[in-house]
């Protein structure tokens, strides 16, 4: 078994295209109006409209009603990223970059929809260790 994607469910595609594109600096594949992909090496995140949910049985998701799961993105410095995307996460951080118990630097903000998005850096020799398991 592979675990590939992960799919948000928005109202506005376009909106969370241009968005994962900004923060991520990836490219992001827009296959028709309804759906999307931004595709990294390890996994993919799938931008789903609102429409697509006829096509798995009907009203079984609702977006923009996030309340328990979190993107994480592993960057090279959590610090520089945080600078970097300064002007257009000023209103939707939640935690600037912080060292975490476990070893890991995190800076938490929102996505347009209020989706958690989690940008991380392992600062300890055994959290990288953990991580490139």
């Amino acid at each position: 078994m592979n675990f590939v994607s992960v799919r948000i469910i928005t109202s506005d595609v376009q909106r969370l295209v241009h968005f994962y594109g900004e923060i991520t600096g990836m490219p992001v594949t827009v296959y028709t109006q309804d759906f999307a992909e931004l595709s990294t090496p390890s996994c993919t995140l799938a931008i789903g409209s609102t429409r697509t949910l006829m096509l798995f049985g009907g009203d079984i998701a609702r977006p923009a009603d996030n309340h328990t799961a979190i993107l994480e993105f592993r960057v090279a410095d959590v610090d520089a990223e945080f600078a970097r995307l300064s002007d257009t996460i000023r209103n939707v951080t939640v935690q600037q970059p912080t060292t975490m118990p476990w070893g890991n630097r995190s800076l938490l903000f929102r996505d347009p929809d209020g989706n958690l998005v989690n940008f991380f850096t392992p600062v300890t020799a055994e959290a990288i260790r953990k991580f490139d398991r």
